[in-house]
């Protein structure tokens, strides 16, 4: 039975790294022709100023991937209603992630506006995305609002009020954060790829299969991304696939009751998305800016680090916090 599912793991893991790998390099170059470049911020690093028009909105790949996938598995699973709902509910609500993604780098680059979506529009757009998720976890896959204190593995009921305003906070805050991430040539894949892994594990420790299947498939279409990513990069996701990436590792962890475990599973994201606001209250209280530039690798980019060291050493704690996260998970 393990030994089946191990080698149905490698299979889907398989295809869909050279579905990532195939289509990746087919969209380079159509990107270029279309002219869907990065537009790069000029108030970032000087060195950033150079990857203006590098093909973006390659996270399109990795939604087509989940899609096809998620359908897969849902009629693999037919005959489980509860399984194939669980699925389907954690495939299309990453996906609408994305789509909100979609819409921001439509903007960008169609628009040529830096700034892309409207961030209210935004917010509330992932705001309806997470309403949506969240009923369809009380209502129709029946989940009671709990949450499982890791390490004791404590399950903890809280009212439905107090479960809907937290798994909200967690839901766009995961997303906003692993966005923030996105600053850096193979950054977010290299740390989205670790928590994907460590996610799926723990789905499997816990029994859920075919939601590791799912973790697994988007790990190796990220993989297959990261490729054509790595310093110097030769397309970006883009807020398409960044929100993405937020929204499964979000919804997974969500289902899986596993919400606290986010912490230590998308620990650089968090650290990320931190040091953003601390920038944000210093300048608003001290009138000066904590870091050069935040988030925070951009500061460490500014202070002489090569973009290369920020990634590896990003990397190096996330497997570190992640390894933990399945210990103690």
């Amino acid at each position: 039975m393990i030994t089946n599912i191990l080698l149905q793991i490698v299979i889907y893991m398989s295809i869909s790294l050279v579905f990532s790998l195939v289509f990746e390099k087919m969209l380079i170059p159509i990107l270029k022709k279309k002219k869907v470049g990065q537009n790069e911020r000029y108030d970032g690093p000087r060195s950033h100023l150079k990857k203006a028009g590098t093909p973006t909105m390659g996270g399109i790949v990795m939604l087509i991937t989940i899609l096809i996938f998620t359908v897969i598995f849902a009629i693999t699973n037919r005959s489980n209603v509860s399984v194939m709902q669980l699925i389907l509910i954690v495939g299309l609500t990453s996906v609408g992630f994305g789509l909100i993604g979609f819409i921001d780098d439509y903007k960008k680059v169609i628009k040529h506006n830096t700034e892309g979506l409207n961030p209210k529009l935004k917010m509330i757009g992932l705001f309806i995305i997470s309403a949506i998720f969240i009923y369809l976890v009380l209502e129709v896959l029946k989940f009671a609002p709990t949450i499982v204190i890791p390490i004791v593995h404590i399950a903890f009921e809280l009212p439905v009020w107090l479960y809907i305003i937290f798994t909200i906070f967690v839901l766009l805050g995961t997303t906003n954060a692993v966005n923030l991430t996105d600053g850096i040539d193979g950054l977010n894949g290299s740390v989205s790829t670790i928590a994907l892994i460590a996610l799926g594990i723990i789905s499997a420790k816990m029994g859920n299969i075919a939601l590791s299947m799912i973790l697994f498939v988007v790990a190796a279409s990220t993989v297959g991304f990261l490729s054509y990513n790595f310093h110097p990069a030769k397309i970006f996701m883009g807020d398409t696939g960044s929100l993405f990436l937020g929204g499964i590792l979000a919804v997974s962890s969500i289902v899986l009751q596993q919400h606290l475990l986010l912490l230590l599973i998308c620990f650089i994201p968090v650290i990320e998305a931190l040091s953003d606001i601390l920038q944000l209250l210093w300048v608003k209280v001290k009138k000066k800016r904590l870091f050069k530039m935040a988030p925070i690798h951009h500061h460490l980019e500014l202070t002489g680090w090569r973009e290369s060291k920020v990634v590896t050493v990003f990397s190096i704690i996330t497997f570190v916090m992640c390894t933990i996260a399945v210990l103690i998970a």
